[in-house]
């Protein structure tokens, strides 16, 4: 057993981070781990940080092991937001954080989750804590490319590439660590193209299936403009339940929890002072939904993407599986009533939809843009 063992199809990578707490020569005070989604950025950097603080260099079943791979020991933080960005007053607390000597632990350990939801003058607040750090701190920085992190802060970090994990290896760790079913287990690892996390979540969950079945569906649904607007709007509701469902009862339990701190629970109305902290909860709640809806649908535009790229693969005769092998009579459908230079145009309007979305486009509007590139055409 070792802290590796989920940093699954990353030979490389770990063969770096390994000699990094086994030889100190090797060792720098910040990392920059890099990789698309899904490669595994976050295990990477919790199984490294338990490596540091493990005696034996990582063995995956000593107290510094089990609690720094869950988040709970002492000496490693753990910063994801689930907002829009990372907000500064948190950099900072972070900041001040790495200036104290580790309280049990051979190191003081920080990982940034979301690197690249930092804004330039959010990246400048850390720049200095990174450029003179204390000499037991050590930053992991988490982003999808070193590109999406601000050129002063991946200059003064070593980075250490993740790439897709392949969709054996990701099958294989469903089936060892979640005990799923293999065939179930592979067919996820493809749909989900070796997103670890997505994977599991479409092994275990037959709802998350069933979703991603009916988005699959809507190419072959739309017959004009009238079906793309409806389909469109079929698509941001489903988004805006699924972003409803995962925020609702986590939104209750902290404005509950926050007038209870407030001695405030059950006040019909608040003084002033008391009422902004409520404001800002609720102002971040609805910031946190926002980007939950933006989540769904994105991995929905990615499943549509996934769908044409198998339709261009049979199209071109290009003899690679499909990602999408337990539809394979609809994607053979689909390729024969179109070119490839239409199924490519279509994957650009899916491109261009999650262009929009993260730019703040109206949601709607953008999937509508989208739907209406979807229909057949001639």
């Amino acid at each position: 057993m070792s802290v590796w063992d989920d940093v699954v199809g990353q030979e490389a990578a770990v063969a770096v981070l390994r000699t990094a707490v086994q030889d100190p020569s090797a060792m720098t005070h910040a990392w920059l781990l890099t990789g698309p989604p899904g490669s595994g950025r976050s295990n990477a950097a919790r199984a490294f940080a338990a490596a540091l603080q493990c005696e034996r260099g990582g063995c995956g079943r000593c107290q510094a092991c089990t609690t720094a791979l869950a988040g709970t020991h002492a000496d490693v933080t753990v910063v994801a937001t689930e907002l829009v960005g990372i907000k500064i007053d948190e950099t900072r607390s972070l900041v001040s954080l790495a200036q104290r000597s580790p309280s049990e632990g051979r190191w003081r350990v920080i990982i940034v989750e979301d690197a690249d939801r930092m804004a330039e003058r959010t990246s400048n607040v850390l720049l200095k804590a990174i450029e003179e750090p204390p000499p037991r701190t050590v930053w992991l920085l988490c982003a999808p490319s070193p590109q999406d992190v601000v050129l002063t802060l991946r200059s003064r970090s070593r980075s250490v590439a993740l790439r897709v994990p392949p969709v054996d290896a990701v099958a294989q760790l469903l089936v060892t660590r979640d005990g799923v079913d293999p065939r179930v287990a592979a067919v996820a690892a493809r749909a989900s193209q070796s997103h670890i996390g997505i994977a599991r979540r479409l092994a275990r969950d037959p709802e998350a299936r069933a979703r991603r079945a009916k988005v699959l569906a809507i190419p072959g649904a739309i017959r004009g403009v009238g079906d793309a607007v409806l389909a469109a709007g079929d698509l941001v509701e489903v988004a805006q339940e699924e972003a409803r469902a995962a925020t609702e009862h986590r939104d209750a339990q902290e404005k509950a929890a926050l007038l209870h701190a407030l001695g405030a629970q059950g006040a019909t109305t608040l003084p002033p002072s008391l009422r902004a902290q409520v404001t800002q909860l609720e102002k971040d709640q609805k910031s946190r939904a926002t980007r939950a809806q933006r989540d769904v649908l994105d991995r929905s535009m990615v499943d549509l993407l996934s769908l044409y790229r198998d339709v261009l693969v049979v199209q071109l005769g290009a003899g690679v599986e499909l990602v999408n092998t337990e539809l394979v009579d609809d994607v053979t459908a689909l390729a024969a009533r179109s070119t490839p230079e239409q199924t490519l145009r279509r994957m650009d309007a899916i491109g261009e939809a999650r262009t929009r979305l993260a730019g703040n486009v109206a949601p709607l509007l953008a999937v509508e843009a989208m739907a209406i590139a979807l229909r057949p055409q001639g």
